[in-house]
């Protein structure tokens, strides 16, 4: 009887250890734009809403530093929710709308995202399985190769 209640107590501990082992935690550090103490609690909270267990945003250095449970959330789920909040992240810009709706203590100075010019309205076209006017798509700035020509759509086919 005694060697079944051993025996019960080990298997139990170690499903509970298993548990803790497939439930991985992991702690990222990334900037967030704000500037201010409601922001803190806003950018904590948005971290929190997507998953992390913990969240800490310093004020000087924008930076923010979650850990998260790696099966029930990310940082990309993070950042989206940040973004959501008004505030941009490295992965995700806050959309006007979500911007304009913090309060004016909260809006901080935004970068401006330089736009990328659009090689494929030139009509870009593929010859011998290379981009028939490579450079040009070089200089335009949109495709550093054949091969990016061919993933972004841009040339097509001849």
């Amino acid at each position: 009887m005694k060697t079944i209640k051993i025996f019960s107590v080990i298997t139990l501990f170690m499903a509970f250890a298993n548990l803790a082992v497939a439930q991985k935690s992991k702690t990222e550090t990334f900037k967030v734009s704000g500037e201010c103490g409601m922001c803190k609690k806003k950018i904590e909270k948005s971290a929190k809403e997507a998953g992390a267990t913990v969240a800490v945003w310093n004020q000087q250095t924008k930076l923010l530093t979650v850990s998260y449970n790696v099966t029930g959330s990310s940082v990309p789920a993070i950042q989206k929710q940040i973004a959501n909040a008004g505030y941009d992240t490295p992965g995700y810009k806050a959309t006007d709308e979500a911007y304009n709706n913090l309060d004016e203590c909260c809006q901080y100075e935004r970068t401006v995202v330089k736009k990328v010019m659009n090689c494929c309205a030139s009509g870009c076209e593929m010859k011998d399985g290379k981009c028939k006017d490579e450079a040009a798509c070089k200089e335009k700035g949109c495709c550093k190769d054949s091969e990016t020509c061919k993933t972004s759509g841009c040339c097509k086919k001849s």
